[in-house]
């Protein structure tokens, strides 16, 4: 799948999600460490280079590697999908990690039409899924709160992504 995504978007950069590694690491961790290991994993992926979170990395494995050989194993072998997200500034690193409001816009979308069954027409999806949308914020003041919180990521993408963005006059 990288090779194909690089072929058709050669600037494309392709990483392992952050979240869903750390849910993996989860998969083989007892109920009782989880939090631990949480805890632990934190500081690799919040790590300000590549080298200051190969040296977390080992004192994961030296604290958790005798008991979990399977979640050391599973960040090894993501690791080179990993690393391009060190690369990131912190701005960006968040959004990067913040993908479960997206998922979950994506499953009221689904949850809606699943209970709708079938549109008589392309507008009556559109507008489902407008009110669903509508419905996350039934006052409006979520966009003023949303454009604040976007100026410090915004800046970041610009910045990183210098002639990628598109510019637009408001």
């Amino acid at each position: 799948l990288p090779e194909a995504i690089t072929t058709t978007w050669e600037r494309t950069v392709v990483q392992q999600c952050v979240v869903h590694l750390i849910r993996n690491s989860f998969r083989y961790a007892g109920r009782q460490h989880r939090d631990a290991i949480a805890k632990a994993l934190r500081p690799i992926y919040t790590a300000p280079s590549e080298a200051a979170a190969k040296d977390r990395f080992a004192e994961f494995a030296a604290e958790w590697g005798q008991r979990y050989p399977a979640i050391v194993r599973l960040w090894e072998t993501a690791w080179a999908e990993f690393v391009p997200f060190l690369e990131y500034d912190v701005e960006i690193r968040k959004v990067i990690c913040t993908t479960n409001s997206i998922e979950s816009i994506n499953a009221r979308y689904r949850r809606a039409v699943r209970a709708r069954g079938h549109f008589p027409t392309e507008a009556a999806a559109l507008k489902c899924l407008y009110l669903v949308t509508r419905s996350l914020d039934p006052t409006g003041g979520g966009r003023a709160r949303w454009v604040a919180r976007w100026k410090a990521p915004l800046n970041a993408f610009a910045i990183t992504f210098d002639g990628r963005l598109e510019r637009t006059a408001n």
